[in-house]
């Protein structure tokens, strides 16, 4: 009986997964029909936002590094 519970376990095991994986990847493959038909335009001003905002972060970044840095008495001058 001992030897049958990892088979049967396994078994399920695979069978649930793959069922999973077969519907995660049919979500996704329908997500993507879907999000053709989202304009181009759309998706350049996204993609625009989001540099910028990294942009800003980095520059912030590196104002906060100086300025810690000249806090804790490092000699950190700008370039």
């Amino acid at each position: 009986m001992m030897d049958w519970i990892p088979i049967v376990f396994v078994t399920f095991k695979v069978l649930v997964l793959g069922t999973g994986m077969f519907f995660a990847i049919k979500w996704h493959y329908d997500q993507g029909k879907k999000e053709k038909q989202m304009e181009t335009g759309a998706v350049l001003r996204a993609v625009g936002k989001v540099a910028a905002v990294f942009v800003l972060a980095l520059l912030g970044l590196l104002f906060f590094t100086f300025f810690l840095g000249r806090t804790l008495g490092l000699d950190l001058p700008f370039p």
